[in-house]
Protein backbone atom coordinates (compact mmCIF):
# COMPACT_ATOMS: atom_id res chain seq x y z
CA UNK A 1 0.00 0.00 0.00
CA UNK A 2 1.78 3.13 -1.37
CA UNK A 3 0.99 5.47 1.57
CA UNK A 4 3.78 7.71 2.35
CA UNK A 5 4.68 10.60 0.07
CA UNK A 6 6.33 13.84 0.22
CA UNK A 7 3.24 15.40 2.77
CA UNK A 8 2.89 12.31 4.95
CA UNK A 9 3.40 12.46 8.64
CA UNK A 10 3.78 9.88 11.38
CA UNK A 11 2.29 10.68 14.72
CA UNK A 12 2.85 7.97 17.82
CA UNK A 13 0.98 8.32 20.69
CA UNK A 14 2.14 8.52 24.27
CA UNK A 15 4.78 5.18 24.05
CA UNK A 16 5.62 6.44 27.67
CA UNK A 17 6.31 4.22 30.67
CA UNK A 18 3.30 4.28 32.36
CA UNK A 19 1.28 3.20 29.58
CA UNK A 20 3.44 0.36 29.08
CA UNK A 21 3.87 -2.91 31.25
CA UNK A 22 4.85 -2.18 34.68
CA UNK A 23 3.76 1.19 34.58
CA UNK A 24 0.87 3.01 36.89
CA UNK A 25 -1.56 2.73 33.81
CA UNK A 26 0.07 0.03 32.16
CA UNK A 27 -1.77 -1.24 29.18
CA UNK A 28 -1.35 -4.79 28.19
CA UNK A 29 1.27 -5.79 25.51
CA UNK A 30 1.97 -1.82 25.55
CA UNK A 31 5.71 -1.93 25.26
CA UNK A 32 4.59 -4.38 21.42
CA UNK A 33 3.87 -1.35 19.44
CA UNK A 34 7.45 0.01 20.01
CA UNK A 35 8.74 -2.32 17.50
CA UNK A 36 6.18 -1.44 14.62
CA UNK A 37 6.61 2.13 15.55
CA UNK A 38 10.75 2.22 15.38
CA UNK A 39 10.17 0.35 11.94
CA UNK A 40 7.63 3.26 10.59
CA UNK A 41 9.69 5.81 11.80
CA UNK A 42 12.98 4.59 10.11
CA UNK A 43 11.08 4.34 7.09
CA UNK A 44 9.60 7.79 7.21
CA UNK A 45 13.19 9.70 7.93
CA UNK A 46 14.48 7.59 5.49
CA UNK A 47 12.11 9.85 2.97
CA UNK A 48 12.24 12.46 4.59
CA UNK A 49 8.74 13.11 6.10
CA UNK A 50 7.83 14.43 9.05
CA UNK A 51 7.76 11.86 12.65
CA UNK A 52 5.66 13.45 15.68
CA UNK A 53 5.28 12.22 19.03
CA UNK A 54 3.05 13.32 21.62
CA UNK A 55 3.62 12.87 25.73
CA UNK A 56 1.19 12.92 28.25
CA UNK A 57 2.77 15.59 30.84
CA UNK A 58 0.53 15.79 33.68
CA UNK A 59 1.32 18.33 36.75
CA UNK A 60 0.31 16.91 40.38
CA UNK A 61 -2.69 16.85 41.35
CA UNK A 62 -4.34 16.62 37.73
CA UNK A 63 -7.62 16.71 37.41
CA UNK A 64 -7.90 13.33 35.71
CA UNK A 65 -6.19 11.68 38.75
CA UNK A 66 -8.98 9.86 41.00
CA UNK A 67 -6.75 11.23 44.16
CA UNK A 68 -7.11 14.31 43.59
CA UNK A 69 -10.74 14.26 44.24
CA UNK A 70 -12.35 12.58 47.70
CA UNK A 71 -13.96 9.28 47.31
CA UNK A 72 -13.34 8.70 43.87
CA UNK A 73 -11.36 5.59 42.68
CA UNK A 74 -9.88 4.70 38.89
CA UNK A 75 -12.58 4.42 36.54
CA UNK A 76 -15.19 6.64 38.30
CA UNK A 77 -16.71 9.40 36.12
CA UNK A 78 -16.96 12.89 36.90
CA UNK A 79 -18.38 15.78 35.51
CA UNK A 80 -16.36 19.06 35.14
CA UNK A 81 -17.23 22.38 33.73
CA UNK A 82 -15.14 21.83 30.77
CA UNK A 83 -15.88 18.25 30.33
CA UNK A 84 -18.72 15.58 30.92
CA UNK A 85 -18.01 12.29 32.02
CA UNK A 86 -14.50 12.61 32.18
CA UNK A 87 -12.64 9.57 33.45
CA UNK A 88 -10.37 8.91 36.44
CA UNK A 89 -7.54 7.10 36.46
CA UNK A 90 -4.43 6.59 38.33
CA UNK A 91 -1.51 9.32 38.93
CA UNK A 92 0.62 8.55 35.62
CA UNK A 93 2.71 10.22 33.19
CA UNK A 94 3.62 13.49 36.21
CA UNK A 95 5.95 15.63 35.03
CA UNK A 96 9.45 15.54 35.00
CA UNK A 97 8.76 12.12 36.50
CA UNK A 98 10.09 8.48 35.00
CA UNK A 99 6.65 7.20 34.11
CA UNK A 100 6.26 10.38 32.00
CA UNK A 101 9.15 9.61 30.18
CA UNK A 102 9.40 8.05 26.50
CA UNK A 103 9.79 4.06 26.77
CA UNK A 104 13.77 3.65 26.55
CA UNK A 105 13.00 1.68 23.62
CA UNK A 106 11.23 3.89 21.07
CA UNK A 107 14.14 5.04 18.90
CA UNK A 108 13.55 9.12 19.62
CA UNK A 109 16.52 9.85 16.89
CA UNK A 110 14.01 10.16 14.13
CA UNK A 111 11.37 12.35 16.12
CA UNK A 112 11.42 15.77 14.82
CA UNK A 113 8.59 17.38 17.36
CA UNK A 114 7.20 16.03 20.87
CA UNK A 115 3.60 17.43 21.58
CA UNK A 116 3.18 17.81 25.12
CA UNK A 117 -0.58 17.63 26.31
CA UNK A 118 -2.88 17.50 29.50
CA UNK A 119 -0.66 19.77 30.63
CA UNK A 120 -3.37 22.49 32.30
CA UNK A 121 -4.08 21.11 35.56
CA UNK A 122 -8.01 21.57 35.05
CA UNK A 123 -7.96 20.19 31.80
CA UNK A 124 -7.36 16.50 30.89
CA UNK A 125 -5.80 15.82 27.06
CA UNK A 126 -6.71 12.39 24.68
CA UNK A 127 -6.70 13.76 21.58
CA UNK A 128 -3.26 14.98 20.02
CA UNK A 129 -4.73 17.85 18.17
CA UNK A 130 -7.39 19.43 21.35
CA UNK A 131 -7.38 18.84 25.12
CA UNK A 132 -10.74 17.61 26.31
CA UNK A 133 -13.09 20.54 26.39
CA UNK A 134 -12.56 19.83 22.43
CA UNK A 135 -11.52 23.65 21.94
CA UNK A 136 -7.91 24.26 22.79
CA UNK A 137 -6.01 22.91 20.50
CA UNK A 138 -2.46 21.66 20.97
CA UNK A 139 -0.98 23.64 18.04
CA UNK A 140 -0.41 20.16 16.21
CA UNK A 141 -2.89 20.85 13.24
CA UNK A 142 -0.98 24.07 12.87
CA UNK A 143 2.69 22.39 12.95
CA UNK A 144 1.55 19.78 10.22
CA UNK A 145 -0.78 22.51 7.93
CA UNK A 146 2.21 25.48 7.87
CA UNK A 147 4.06 21.77 5.71
CA UNK A 148 1.12 20.98 3.99
CA UNK A 149 0.52 17.86 5.38
CA UNK A 150 -1.96 16.01 3.96
CA UNK A 151 -1.83 12.37 5.20
CA UNK A 152 -1.12 10.95 8.67
CA UNK A 153 -0.33 7.68 9.73
CA UNK A 154 -1.05 7.01 13.87
CA UNK A 155 0.06 4.46 16.18
CA UNK A 156 0.89 3.98 19.78
CA UNK A 157 -1.27 3.97 23.02
CA UNK A 158 -3.73 3.28 23.71
CA UNK A 159 -6.28 2.51 21.11
CA UNK A 160 -9.53 3.47 22.97
CA UNK A 161 -8.68 6.75 23.94
CA UNK A 162 -5.68 8.66 23.09
CA UNK A 163 -5.19 6.98 19.45
CA UNK A 164 -8.97 6.72 18.59
CA UNK A 165 -9.64 10.68 19.80
CA UNK A 166 -6.17 11.80 17.60
CA UNK A 167 -7.34 9.55 14.74
CA UNK A 168 -11.03 10.75 14.69
CA UNK A 169 -9.25 13.99 14.96
CA UNK A 170 -7.45 13.76 12.37
CA UNK A 171 -10.22 12.35 10.09
CA UNK A 172 -12.36 15.75 10.77
CA UNK A 173 -9.49 18.22 10.41
CA UNK A 174 -9.26 16.85 6.77
CA UNK A 175 -6.18 14.74 6.84
CA UNK A 176 -6.32 10.97 4.82
CA UNK A 177 -6.43 8.94 8.51
CA UNK A 178 -4.43 5.60 8.88
CA UNK A 179 -3.71 3.62 11.80
CA UNK A 180 -1.15 0.88 12.07
CA UNK A 181 -3.17 -1.78 13.99
CA UNK A 182 -0.10 -3.68 14.42
CA UNK A 183 1.65 -0.56 16.35
CA UNK A 184 -1.50 -0.11 18.72
CA UNK A 185 -2.99 -1.71 21.67
CA UNK A 186 -5.99 -0.61 23.80
CA UNK A 187 -6.66 -0.16 27.50
CA UNK A 188 -10.38 -1.73 27.25
CA UNK A 189 -12.20 -0.03 29.98
CA UNK A 190 -14.76 -0.25 29.73
CA UNK A 191 -15.43 -3.45 28.34
CA UNK A 192 -16.01 -3.51 24.39
CA UNK A 193 -14.15 -0.10 24.13
CA UNK A 194 -11.72 -1.18 22.32
CA UNK A 195 -14.06 -3.23 19.86
CA UNK A 196 -15.82 0.23 19.96
CA UNK A 197 -12.60 2.02 18.97
CA UNK A 198 -12.35 0.47 15.97
CA UNK A 199 -15.76 0.61 14.87
CA UNK A 200 -15.39 4.39 15.44
CA UNK A 201 -12.37 4.48 13.74
CA UNK A 202 -14.27 2.71 10.42
CA UNK A 203 -17.00 4.71 10.41
CA UNK A 204 -15.17 8.06 10.34
CA UNK A 205 -12.92 6.69 7.22
CA UNK A 206 -9.84 6.03 9.20
CA UNK A 207 -8.01 3.16 7.27
CA UNK A 208 -7.17 0.44 9.48
CA UNK A 209 -3.79 -1.56 8.13
CA UNK A 210 -0.73 -3.13 9.19
CA UNK A 211 2.49 -1.70 9.67
CA UNK A 212 4.16 -4.21 7.39
CA UNK A 213 1.69 -2.77 4.06
CA UNK A 214 2.83 1.08 4.83
CA UNK A 215 5.26 2.14 2.60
Amino acid sequence: MSIIGPYTALIIIDVQNDFCPGGALGVDQGDQVIGPLNHLASLFAARECKVAATQDWHPEGHVSFAASHENKKPGDLLDLPEVKDQVLWPNHCVQGGKGADFHAALDLKFVSLIVRKGFRKRLDSYSAFFENDRKTSTGLDGYLKALSVDSLVLGGLATDYCVLYSALDAAALGYKTFVARDGIRGVGFPKGSIEKAFKLLEAAGVTITESENIR
